[in-house]
């Protein structure tokens, strides 16, 4: 329990021990209306009021209530129903609670604010003196009230009807409107409705339909503006998606363009000039840093001029002899091999300034085709023929697609070589032959046969092709087979034979059109080292690409089997192993 410090209230605990120092001294001081007397706590006002003020205090209830009656009818004809509740509840209260709200009232200032008044000096013996006057008071309050009822006779905000007495008028309001009143009497009957949504409680049927009505209306509304909402939001997440799939589209468009700016550029198809052009300026790079003086870059220029305007390669790339050397090499060492087959006679063609980087299936051909043009059986077909340049190489190509040869490859490579960089490959070097009347054929080693990505398979039918009989045979073979174009992912290179270990491997021959001539030349001296083949050999374990082509020669075609093989070429095939 907690006591007060000032007027010795008691209390049980100290929020209300807050909320009496705030009431009861510090915003409401209680003060008399009638005597001003003051310093007294709310009890001893009360008991002061009654027995000192009796009759003042019952006049002043009633002016209270009239007046607001009738300052209620007379503001807003609206607001009558909540003017006459506010008359009936005051009219309820006690005489001590009624002074109390309108001592509560005369502490309020014009701008709504508290404000506090000094103690006065006053005391109790004040109200002592004034008990004695209290006849003199009572005769004062009849005079008020019979001159009150002289001017105004209160009358009913909702009947109009007029009472003489305020009692008699707070009897008939509450019998005859109590329907009006916030809180109904017990002898009411009338039934109550709550609301299913929010609890409210109405005393009428229509008015809870009405209320329920605007419940859902509201609920509506809000579904709708949901509906709208979420078909915003649906909109919102398409163009956005909208978006990121432009931009993802843009994206890969760009990137595609990107890649195939690269290949264009890789396989010569950039626009950026041909063999001759890059001849040229190789050449004038090699001067510009003192490797070759003007005047051997002047007399080059001539012969390629020259080279170019007849179509005959110049020879300057050529080795020869090379096939005759590895003979003589393998009777007189190679004690390690059992047996080896030689192709026929080739000739090595290097990569010069004009095609370095793109020109090897050129070389290849040159290779292939100078191996045929030194065999008598190919004269029929290839007579009167040179080993022709890289540019003529390719008119000739683009010859044979005129003639109808592989249109899906002429499509490719959109029907145009010269002028450009553009790489050739088994089907250009396949179509030229046909178109030459050279009996070939492509065989595909589209995986791998052995363990760790190699190609046994490839090994052994290039032995196949050599040597039909191995038994009995001696140990150098130089067959009337000719040199075989074997093509790879992103290079080509020319077979010219294969050995036979005593271990029973098998070793591919190959010339390289990127090994330089000074390496190969190394070849044709009488005392050839045993290291200087080893740019030629390739076992098993070294031809691990995933994919090998081949082109084999076989003959010569007749003009019909030529016909036959163009129509064949409309759809290209090739014979796959395995």
């Amino acid at each position: 329990m907690l006591s007060c410090d000032i007027c010795g209230e008691t209390v049980t605990s100290e929020p209300d021990m807050k909320a009496h120092l705030l009431i009861v001294h510090m915003e409401n001081e209680v003060i008399c209306p009638f005597c001003k007397l003051s310093g007294v706590n709310y009890d001893e006002m009360c008991f002061h009021i009654e027995t000192a003020h009796f009759e003042q205090n019952e006049l002043e209830r009633t002016f209270e209530r009239i007046n607001t009656i009738q300052y209620g009818t007379s503001d807003n004809a609206k607001d009558n129903t909540l003017q006459c509740r506010m008359e009936v509840d005051s009219s309820i209260h006690s005489a001590c609670a009624s002074t109390h709200l309108k001592i509560s009232a005369q502490c309020l200032p014009k701008d709504g604010t508290l404000k506090q008044r000094a103690f006065n000096s006053e005391n109790l013996t004040e109200s002592r003196k004034l008990l004695k006057s209290k006849e003199k008071h009572r005769d004062l309050s009849k005079i008020k009230g019979s001159v009150y009822q002289t001017v105004y006779l209160p009358n009913y905000p909702f009947c109009g009807k007029t009472e003489d007495c305020s009692q008699d008028m707070e009897t008939h309001v509450r019998t005859k409107h109590t329907n009006l009143l916030d809180t109904p009497l017990g002898d009411c009957d009338q039934p109550l409705y709550d609301c299913p949504i929010c609890g409210l409680i109405c005393t009428n049927y229509h008015i809870l339909q009405e209320h329920v009505d605007l419940h859902l209306e509201e609920s509506s509304f809000g579904q709708d503006m949901d509906r709208v909402q979420c078909s915003r939001d649906l909109e919102l997440a398409h163009q956005l998606q909208q978006e990121e799939d432009r931009k993802r589209r843009s994206e890969e468009s760009r990137r595609e363009m990107e890649e195939f700016r690269k290949l264009q550029q890789q396989y010569g198809l950039d626009n950026s000039g041909g063999y001759k052009q890059q001849q040229l300026r190789n050449m004038e790079r090699e001067v510009n840093r003192g490797r070759m003086h003007p005047s051997e870059f002047h007399r080059r220029k001539a012969d390629l001029m020259e080279s170019l305007a007849v179509g005959i390669d110049d020879g300057k790339t050529k080795t020869s002899g090379i096939i005759e050397a590895l003979y003589r090499y393998y009777q007189n060492a190679a004690t390690d091999v059992r047996h080896v087959w030689l192709s026929t006679v080739v000739d090595h063609f290097q990569s010069s300034f004009g095609d370095k980087g793109w020109g090897c299936g050129y070389r290849n051909f040159q290779m292939l085709l100078s191996s045929l043009l030194q065999d008598g059986a190919y004269d029929d077909c290839l007579k009167g023929m040179s080993v022709p340049c890289i540019p003529r190489i390719q008119s000739m190509i683009e010859d044979a697609w005129k003639e109808g040869f592989d249109p899906q490859g002429a499509s490719q490579l959109n029907h145009k070589l010269q002028g450009t960089k553009a790489w050739i490959g088994a089907c250009e070097v396949y179509t030229l032959l046909t178109s030459l009347r050279v009996k070939c054929h492509i065989i595909d080693f589209h995986k791998p046969t052995g363990p760790l990505g190699t190609h046994p398979r490839l090994f052994e039918w290039i032995l196949n092709y050599y040597s039909s009989e191995r038994d009995g045979s001696p140990k150098v073979v130089c067959t009337s087979k000719p040199p075989i174009y074997l093509q790879h992912q992103g290079h080509s290179r020319t077979i010219v034979g294969i050995e036979e270990r005593k271990n029973r491997t098998l070793c591919l021959l190959i010339f390289d059109p990127g090994c330089p001539s000074q390496e190969m030349q190394k070849l044709l001296k009488q005392d050839v080292e045993a290291s200087s083949l080893k740019q030629l050999r390739k076992f098993v374990g070294n031809l691990k690409h995933k994919q090998y082509q081949i082109v084999a020669v076989e003959g010569v075609l007749t003009p019909e089997e030529k016909v036959a093989r163009r129509q064949a070429s409309q759809v290209f095939t090739a014979e796959k192993i395995p």
